[in-house]
Order: structure tokens, then sequence, then C-alpha cells
């Protein structure tokens, strides 16, 4: 197709012909007004009204029984595994196809992460392929799954949410559950994405959601942990909040924790910005449409979500044909102010990752070689 009818759409679509960035956060609502709340009670670091506000709010909205917030979804992550009761030498399963936070956060609990495929349709980890991976390496002992291969026990699966759309929760949980493998789903990017009616991060034992700058609602910099498990809830507030036993005035702290807390005045900004989030899902799915009406005839195809998904659409992407296109595309976009971004680099092409232990990655491959984010930012129309 010729590129430059999908520039001008772009621009169309923002009303711009400056710059068009990949995705912005967007501040219309009372986030000055919380704020200057948050700076007048002086409680602006980790211990604050907003912090508790928050935290019950995002478990009215995900449906959960229980929710941490921490400093960015990178440090939730690593509590979460933690949780679970991954260990020094443990394995984790997850996807080669991610943004690094993922594998970082299972090398920071010294285990080993082992990528499998993910599946084409989700971009996602996909259930066969973790049973294939599971009937040919698996053992299936009294403490656990330990993998044939390598003797060492796999602690936890970690399927990530790619770009808020839904990957097959459901049997992934299933599955991992045959095999005693507990479930902690990374639900970073995909705050008010559903599978079958439910939001997503409601079906592992742990997840982790992400309010990083570029996030569909931000604090800044922030996340959180939400589970259905009252009591590893529990855990992650002690564990991220430096493991203090509670007392009126003494510091006593029986095991290793981290000041993974979110500052009030990042809990100020996402309150505000979570007021809006009804709103920014329906403006980007409007713009989802758009797109995906517009690409329908052109050798670029918008990926939309599956039956009984329904994706918040964060960053939206096309799939090209194959590589070149996909590199004359990015290229093109870039030249002329659409910012366009290839999806990740497969994290066992990086160096601290290229021994660890993966299946043939036949998927992963085809998508790196050609999904492109196009521009998702909330679009104000006054």
């Amino acid at each position: 197709m010729n590129y430059q009818d999908s520039i001008n759409f772009i621009h169309e679509q923002f009303n711009t012909n400056e710059f068009i960035p990949l995705h912005a956060p967007y501040f219309g609502g009372n986030e000055k007004k919380y704020l200057n709340e948050c700076i007048d009670t002086t409680f602006v670091s980790s211990v604050g009204a907003f912090v508790d506000q928050f935290e019950n709010e995002i478990i009215n909205y995900t449906d959960t029984k229980k929710a941490v917030a921490v400093v960015n979804g990178t440090a939730g992550l690593q509590v979460a595994l933690q949780l679970v009761g991954v260990k020094e030498n443990d394995e984790v399963l997850t996807q080669a196809l991610t943004f690094i936070a993922t594998a970082n956060a299972i090398k920071y609990n010294q285990a080993h992460p082992v990528f499998i495929d993910v599946d084409v349709d989700t971009m996602g980890l996909s259930p066969s392929a973790i049973i294939d991976f599971l009937e040919e390496f698996g053992d299936l002992r009294e403490d656990g799954t330990y993998n044939k291969k390598t003797n060492r026990r796999i602690a936890a699966c970690v399927p990530m949410h790619t770009f808020g759309f839904a990957t097959r929760i459901d049997e992934i949980v299933e599955i991992c559950k045959r095999w005693n493998i507990p479930v902690v789903e990374d639900a970073a990017e995909s705050l008010g994405s559903k599978y079958k009616g439910k939001y997503l991060g409601g079906f592992g034992d742990v997840a982790v959601l992400s309010f990083n700058g570029n996030k569909i609602i931000t604090s800044g910099g922030g996340g959180a942990i939400v589970t259905n498990n009252i009591e590893l809830g529990t855990k992650a507030k002690y564990l991220t909040t430096t493991a203090k036993v509670p007392h009126a005035y003494e510091f006593f702290h029986d095991e290793l924790g981290y000041n993974f807390r979110m500052p009030n005045i990042n809990a100020a900004l996402i309150c505000a910005q979570l007021e809006q989030l009804p709103t920014f899902l329906a403006n980007k799915r409007e713009l989802a449409q758009q797109y995906k009406d517009f690409f329908e005839n052109s050798s670029l195809k918008f990926r939309w979500e599956l039956p009984e998904s329904q994706a918040n659409f964060w960053l939206m992407c096309v799939e090209a044909e194959n590589k070149k296109e996909r590199d004359l595309f990015l290229e093109t976009t870039n030249q002329y102010g659409v910012m366009t971004r290839p999806i990740w680099q497969l994290m066992f092409k990086l160096s601290m990752y290229k021994d660890c232990q993966r299946d043939a990655q036949v998927n992963a491959q085809f998508l790196e070689d050609r999904i492109v984010n196009i521009p998702s930012s909330f679009r104000n129309k006054q």
C-alpha cells in the first residue's frame, strides 16, 4: 500500500500535522486537584490517604480481593514471584515475546526463565506450547513439577497479555493446576481488558498491573499487585513496605523486605486517572475501529481482539506481510513524524538470556518480524 495514505490518515485522526507520539498520557480530570490536596497534607511519600483510596478502588475495579500499590510493575512482578514460592535456582515458564521486565523479574529472584512460544492470534503465551513442553520435560513429583533436562523445580508460570490483548489465560491456569505450577499473571498492559467477561488480572494466583507513563492510565511510575488470595495479598503489603512489624514507634523487621511502596503523591495522580478510565477505554476503542476500517483492504493487517475477549487497545498494532514490509513501514512513518515501533526483540536474543532453555519459538519469531505499534493515544475532542 501507499504508506503516505497511512501517514495522512493517522494525522487526521489526531487532528495535527505535528509529530504524533506512540502513546501520550492525558490529564483531563482531577489530577491537579488531587496533587494539590496531597501536597497540602504534607503526606507525599509512602503513607497517605490516596494510597489507601487507590488500593480500594483497584480492588473494586478488577473485582479482586486484595491490592497493593507498588513503585512500578517490575517490582510488583519480583515480589509476586516470591509470593508464590519462586526461589533461587528454580525455573519459571514465560514467553520470549515480552517487555524485558518480565524476564528481569525472574532473574531478580535468582531463578531461570524458560521461554515457551506464543500463539499468533493472541501474541501471548500458548497453552498448547506449554502442554508440549511439560509433556516432554515435566516430571510431576510430590513437591511440584521438575524439569527432566535440568532437574530444577518449575516454580511458576508467567503469561503476559501483550498490548492488552488477552491470552488464553483460563486454559493456562487449568494446565498449570494439573502440574502444580502457580500462575503469576503479567497484566502490566491490560488494565480494563476482559476475557470471557472477567477482567484480566483476576485469573492467576497473583497478578501485576503497571501505571508507567505510557500506560492506559498513569501514576508517573507505579504498579499494583492484585490477588484473590488474602493471605498472599497481606504478605505482598508486608514485603513491599520493608517487612516492618507493626508497632507504635519501634522499628523491627523480621525478614528481608523491600522499599517498593508507591508514594502518596503518585497515588493521588492515579486516583484521578482511574476516574477517567471508562472514557479512555471508549475513546481508544473508537480509534481502534477507525484503524480497523482503514486497514481492511491494505497489506497491513490491523490486530483486533479475539471472540470472548475485550481488549483495552492500550497499544494498537498492525501486522505486515513480512519483515521487509515491516521495516519499510517503520522507516517511512517515523521519517514523516508518525511514531511507530517494532515489537520487542525476543528475550533469548539478548546476551543475558541467550543460554536459557526454550522451544522452537516459531510463532514468536513470526510476530517479531511483522508487528508494528502505531499511535494509540487518547484523543481529546474538545
